[in-house]
Order: C-alpha cells, then sequence, then structure tokens
C-alpha cells in the first residue's frame, strides 16, 4: 500500500525513496546509499518503458547533441572572458584608486599563471613568511 494514495511504479518508487531517506540516519549508511542509488537508477531508465517514451528520449538527446552541445562552448567562453575582464577591471581600478606608481604590484605580468595577481602575490607571500619564520 502506497503512503502517496496512488498505486503505480511511481508511487512505489517514491515510498522506497522515502524509506531510503529515513533509513538513511541508521547505523548502515553505505547500505541507504547503495539503495538511493538503485533507485535512482530505475527512476532515471524508467522512461524507456515504452516505445513511444524511448522515441522521445531519442529525440532530446538528438536536440542536445545538434542544438545543445554546440552552443555551449561559445556560451562558457563568453562567461569565461566576462569573468576575466571584469577580474582585470577591478584590479585596475584598486589600482588608480591606490595612488600608487608600481603597477607590478597589482598585477605582476612576469609571473608565471595567475601567479602574478596581487592577491595571488600577498597569498604566496604569508605562506612563504609562515614557512620560513625560526
Amino acid at each position: 500500500s502506497s503512503h502517496f494514495g496512488s498505486s503505480g511504479l511511481g508511487s512505489i518508487l517514491l515510498d522506497r525513496f522515502a524509506c531510503c531517506v529515513a533509513a538513511f540516519s541508521v547505523a548502515s549508511t553505505m547500505a541507504a546509499i547503495g539503495t538511493c542509488v538503485e533507485i535512482a537508477h530505475k527512476l532515471v531508465t524508467f522512461p524507456q518503458g515504452k516505445t513511444q517514451t524511448f522515441c522521445n528520449v531519442i529525440k532530446l538527446g538528438t536536440f542536445c547533441r545538434t542544438v545543445v552541445w554546440p552552443c555551449l562552448p561559445p556560451l562558457l567562453m563568453y562567461q569565461y572572458i566576462r569573468a576575466k575582464d571584469e577580474d582585470y577591471y577591478m584590479t585596475e581600478v584598486l589600482y588608480y584608486k591606490s595612488g600608487s606608481k608600481d603597477a607590478k604590484a597589482f598585477y605582476d605580468t612576469s609571473r608565471i599563471g595567475i601567479s602574478g595577481h596581487w592577491r595571488i602575490q600577498q597569498d604566496m607571500e604569508t605562506i612563504r613568511a609562515a614557512a620560513n619564520s625560526e
């Protein structure tokens, strides 16, 4: 009998999931995690049960491969460039407002990778001072 008021595979899986969550606080944590993974796998593979649903899964996969996937790399590159640009802009504003004439104190281009950033330089100096203290 289902606690959710309806019968069917969905309610049975939800009942098992609720029992899994309740069993999570019991000493056999690994067994509970295994049960949760098993139920999650059944929920994911259940839509392939009917022919029409199987065709819809194929259509969704085709859509993802032809539309979604080609759009992701440019979007991710755009986000990366925006984040870098914002970081450089903030460093430039900090340099300007500090009144300093030493730009390398804020971003040293002669250092490798991100280690030229003023915050990384400060953190590395703190680590170096703590490691070399006697």
